[in-house]
């Protein structure tokens, strides 16, 4: 089975910056889509990023110009580079993985950014 591996998470000031990383241990495929959410206690989850294995990327709103999703189809691997950090983006960010098939989601780690 597959397990998705978050890490990069912790605690920074606004206006700073942080890398997320999720490796997809015990993968064999290329998935069709991987993704970042995120959830904040009582809220629900959302999408923050997204890329197909094609290259093609989305991007909520509010991280638009200040985050960038990429990944390694050889390796299986996502990763967000966050920059400017707003203390709205605290939350747990969850690493998603994707095909016609299945739905995997890793543990998350947690991403605090303070005023």
């Amino acid at each position: 089975q597959v397990q998705l591996v978050e890490s990069g998470g912790g605690l920074v000031q606004a206006g700073g910056s942080l890398r997320l990383s999720c490796a997809a241990a015990g993968s064999i495929f290329r998935f069709n889509t991987m993704a970042w959410y995120r959830q904040s206690p009582g809220l629900q989850r959302e999408l923050v990023a997204a890329i197909s294995s094609g290259g093609v990327t989305n991007y909520a709103d509010s991280v638009k110009g200040r985050f960038t999703i990429s990944r390694d189809n050889t390796k299986n691997t996502v990763n967000l580079q966050m920059n400017s950090l707003k203390p709205e983006d605290t939350a747990v960010y969850y690493c998603n993985a994707r095909n016609p098939f299945s739905d995997y989601w890793g543990q998350g780690t947690q991403v605090t950014v303070s005023s």
